[in-house]
């Protein structure tokens, strides 16, 4: 009897130690690419005015993006979109510079950058890689903006049929499927 209940120990032992490998590993964080286009600009510096023409041309870029962005159904669509509107965006945004009285240069690029977790309205991006349009005003120094292009997350005030996103958890989806 006594080897029976050893048995019966080792083998709780090896099924507590397989649970507690699968839940790490749902844990663990995946390198893995988000279906997220991001929008990103960072201002010249921390001056006050630098800051306040960083929002005029946030303004006027989320102003001018909203009716390519609005209606999009990928990520790689975005960003063809974004490539094919990149002068248009730097062109913007020299207007305004020029208009405010600054003479510093802007570029636009997409490049792959860490974002920390950001919430907007009921979704939460995690902290991670992301593809972003980065737009970087003079020196490129300052505080900067930044929300998703892809789905639209920055321009669902600017038009009425936003898109739902829903989100999905490993965990619940893996209970499911062992319980039903």
């Amino acid at each position: 009897m006594p080897k029976i209940k050893n048995m019966k120990n080792k083998f709780l032992i090896i099924i507590i130690m397989i649970v507690v490998v699968v839940a790490i590993a749902l844990f663990l964080p995946e390198n893995k690419e988000y279906d997220y286009l991001r929008l990103h600009i960072r201002a010249n510096s921390n001056s006050t005015v630098d800051q306040n023409v960083k929002y005029k041309i946030k303004d006027s870029l989320v102003e001018f993006l909203t009716p390519y962005f609005s209606t999009l159904s990928s990520k790689e669509e975005a960003i063809e979109t974004a490539r094919a509107l990149s002068d248009r965006m730097e062109d913007i945004c020299s207007e305004i510079l020029i208009e405010s009285g600054f003479d510093y240069s802007v570029n636009v690029k997409i490049d792959n950058e860490y974002f920390p977790t950001r919430t907007y309205s009921n979704t939460t991006l995690e902290s991670g890689y992301y593809d972003a349009v980065i737009v970087e005003l003079g020196e490129a120094e300052g505080d900067n903006w930044w929300c998703v292009m892809y789905p639209p997350l920055c321009f669902v005030n600017n038009f009425e049929n936003s898109i739902q996103i829903k989100y999905k958890s490993k965990i619940v989806e893996w209970f499911k499927n062992l319980f039903d």
